[in-house]
């Protein structure tokens, strides 16, 4: 105990993608400023994706050119191709997340490509971004890693492949996703040791869902497993629109409030960071916003870890 976790908001960008209303662009720079004055270290603030196919995302890059305004904000922007990492390089996003893929189904639902056509991408992706003189490390996100609502099972050694490919092309970080839920402790732990023996420590975090209940469980076994990068949502919002039955990120709040209470230190005020929720309530007024600890109220026994 006592070490350090690294918590990425994606609010912004999985929460809002799937969102019945979209938020007004003044209102979303509120919000991403309210969780970083908060304590929050690193958002992915939106996705570099046609608006015509999630109008959510339209306002993105003024929306990382005011989020690097911000002190201390590491400002990531989701990519799925080489012209939107560099549409993300020119608004100027700190990282890129890369989405990839693991099952077939999902990956031409989402991007109409093959897993292997992406990590083909990837790799002209990293290759364009090592050319250019501002160095943007990217992040790829392995979807599906734990099930696929087109393909069912997805198999350990797939993901691995997967996995070994994306380092094979330059990729320096890697997070497995559970893209729409299915995921429980056991697989958790089963995927992360396996991808883990394979590449080491280019594996980073976990993206997870709250579909079946399991979300911070979870995060749990990858906290056992060695995982200290979580990817989650305030309100628990988000899901992909491209994957049907996906549900809610893992809620902000309550990682923030396991973590902090078993001795891990995120650097996220607990308190200023429920009081985030007002914002995305102006912005997104009917949208439902879940989580255990914001309508419980933070316990008396709290004590956020030294």
């Amino acid at each position: 105990m006592g070490e350090h976790v690294i918590i990425c908001e994606v609010g912004p960008r999985d929460g809002l993608q799937i969102a019945k209303g979209i938020m007004p662009t003044e209102i979303k720079k509120r919000w991403i400023t309210a969780m970083a004055a908060a304590g929050v270290s690193e958002i992915e603030v939106g996705s570099f994706v046609s608006p015509k196919l999630i109008p959510q995302m339209a306002d993105t890059a003024e929306i990382v050119r005011h989020a690097v305004t911000l002190p201390g904000l590491t400002v990531v922007a989701l990519a799925p191709n080489l012209r939107g990492a560099q549409a993300a390089h020119a608004a100027g996003a700190h990282r890129i997340s890369i989405p990839v893929s693991v099952s077939e189904g999902h990956s031409r639902a989402n991007l109409n490509r093959s897993p292997d056509e992406q990590v083909a991408e990837v790799g002209r992706m990293v290759e364009w971004l090592a050319a250019q003189e501002r160095k943007v490390p990217v992040e790829a996100s392995c979807s599906t890693s734990f099930g696929c609502s087109f393909d069912g099972r997805v198999k350990v050694s797939e993901v691995v492949r997967i996995a070994a490919s994306l380092a094979a092309v330059g990729v320096p970080g890697l997070a497995l996703a559970d893209t729409v839920g299915y995921a429980h402790p056991a697989l958790i732990r089963e995927v992360v040791h396996a991808v883990r023996a394979e590449i080491g420590d280019v594996l980073e975090g976990l993206h997870l869902h709250d579909t079946m209940g399991l979300g911070l469980a979870n995060a749990l076994a990858g906290i056992e497993a060695g995982i200290r990068n979580f990817d989650s949502a305030l309100a628990g919002l988000g899901g992909c629109p491209f994957a049907p039955g996906a549900s809610g990120n893992i809620v902000t709040e309550d990682l923030v409030f396991m973590l902090e209470s078993m001795g891990f230190a995120t650097g996220i005020d607990l308190d200023r960071l429920i009081a985030a929720r007002v914002i995305l309530r102006e912005g997104l007024p009917n949208e439902t916003m879940r989580g255990g600890v914001p309508q419980a109220g933070i316990p008396k026994t709290f004590r956020h870890a030294a």
